[in-house]
């Protein structure tokens, strides 16, 4: 049995259940969490904007220890510490053999699935299966994954900072570092200051921008983000984004403009921002229904890239440890991401404030 957040319907709060969970098959992981973030991807689930099978475990953004393993697993074995990976890759499929892992086609259909590889599920409650979140479901005490879901960290880093990789950190860092390679000297307009956002701000800054535009309304979290590299601030309360951008990049517009809120209007914006022959990285999530309009001349007349960054176009099992030893070295900021830490009876309470847009990135810590 452990304790866990489970949504039952959608717009309705989490409820804390005692649920059961199954021993891991073969090929699987059990990992106790000890720490988990609250993202939006979660919260679109909670709204219904990504509707997905209920009941469901949510989280998808934890680290902690393996608590058991199923047979033939080689790469973790008890009492390692691992971050999840929400996009466990299949390695067979056309996208991995690319070296496209993050758009791996068996972990695109657990995305919608809410199952494990088998289709099966590893919590239950009365009796009744219960989905989970990504093949993660880290808002659990215990959750039972696939072996490419749970990645070895190093040890000395603590658990409600590794979580931060597994999504919000890797996903911004890789949108700057894989999906755009920013250039040294070059450019940057970053639209949203979430947990995201600081990210993409700080993946920029790595890569020796010169000018790093955030964009937001909440004119602290403005502030913040020139402790992660920003050189300048627009705050949309006050400006039209894309007028502020232009205005600071000699009316040229800037060489990389990211979106990482997933509104249509703030992705279109991204794309007006961004200079001719430039490229527009949407990495915010918005409903499947929805569309962007923009310009059709433009297209080919201002030659720009417009791309999509899923998972930062990164590779977690050679990823996450590089991250973390950038932290370890100093050169990735962690602990500032983190506003309030929560305990799983909490959760609620942490969903509302980042509802509210007033936390960068909210964590759940379980108890021993």
């Amino acid at each position: 049995m452990a304790k866990a957040a489970v949504l039952h319907r959608y717009g309705g709060p989490l409820s804390i259940e005692e649920v059961d969970v199954a021993a891991p098959k073969r090929g699987e992981v059990k990992v106790k969490l000890k720490a988990a973030g609250l993202c939006h991807s979660d919260w679109h689930v909670i709204d219904g904007t990504l509707p997905l099978p209920l009941p469901i475990v949510l989280g998808h953004e934890g680290a902690g220890i393996v608590e058991e393993v199923g047979e033939g697993v080689t790469s973790v074995k008890r009492g390692d510490h691992v971050v999840l990976n929400w996009v466990p890759a299949c390695s067979r499929c056309r996208y991995c053999r690319i070296g496209r892992p993050d758009l791996c086609e068996q972990a695109a259909r657990l995305t919608s699935s809410g199952t494990m590889p088998d289709g099966t599920t590893r919590f239950s409650w009365q009796g009744k299966p219960v989905h989970q979140f990504l093949t993660a479901g880290a808002f659990s005490e215990y959750t039972v994954v696939p072996e490419q879901a749970a990645i070895p960290i190093r040890r000395d880093v603590p658990f409600e900072l590794a979580a931060l990789i597994g999504c919000s950190v890797i996903t911004g860092v890789g949108a700057a570092i894989h999906t755009a390679q920013v250039r040294p000297g070059s450019t940057v307009a970053v639209i949203g200051a979430g947990g995201v956002g600081f990210n993409i701000i700080q993946g920029a800054a790595l890569a020796g921008a010169k000018q790093i535009i955030a964009v937001d309304m909440i004119e602290e979290k403005l502030a913040m983000t020139k402790t992660f590299g920003a050189t300048h601030t627009v705050n949309v309360e006050k400006d039209d984004a894309v007028d502020a951008v232009l205005d600071l990049t000699d009316g040229l517009g800037v060489d990389y403009a990211f979106e990482a809120i997933g509104r249509p209007e703030t992705m279109a914006d991204a794309y007006n921002m961004t200079r001719k022959g430039g490229m527009t990285v949407i990495v915010g999530i918005a409903a499947p229904h929805e569309t962007v309009e923009i310009n059709a001349f433009s297209l080919p007349s201002q030659s720009k890239m417009l791309t999509g960054s899923w998972l930062g176009q990164g590779n977690p099992p050679v990823d996450y440890p590089k991250l973390l030893d950038l932290y370890a070295a100093g050169k990735l900021k962690l602990e500032p991401l983190i506003s309030a830490v929560y305990s799983l009876e909490q959760i609620n309470d942490g969903f509302a404030a980042l509802k509210s847009g007033q936390t960068i990135r909210g964590i759940i810590r379980f108890d021993d």
